[in-house]
């Protein structure tokens, strides 16, 4: 069973940075592509970013230049640097994984809350 933790959440002002945590419990993660995604109360999950097996990264559009999306396959982990937070950034932040491209994977974990505000 794939189990995917996320940490790193928390309260942040505006123009403040954090750095969100995903470690994926599973011998096969160097072959999951991860992603990134996040949802509002009451709103859908969108996606945020994603990078492939061989580390490409996109980025959805509010997003490019300020999110920098990562992994480290030595640790099964996946991360997501945050900069330059606004309060729209407010949400709970979901790590996805899979192996096929084009949309979300088969496994999410718990989420972590972010919350920008002064």
């Amino acid at each position: 069973q794939v189990q995917l933790v996320e940490s790193g959440g928390g309260l942040v002002q505006p123009g403040g940075s954090l750095r969100l945590s995903c470690a994926v419990s599973s011998i096969i993660f160097r072959s999951f592509v991860m992603g990134w995604y996040r949802q509002v109360p009451g709103g859908q999950r969108d996606w945020v970013a994603s990078i492939g097996t061989g580390g490409s990264t996109n980025y959805a559009d509010s997003m490019k230049g300020r999110f920098t999306i990562s992994r480290d396959n030595a640790k099964n982990t996946v991360y997501l640097q945050m900069n330059n937070l606004k309060p729209e950034d407010t949400a709970v932040y979901y790590c996805n994984a899979g192996i096929a491209v084009g949309g979300p994977g088969p496994y999410w974990g718990q989420g972590t809350l972010v919350t920008v505000s002064s």
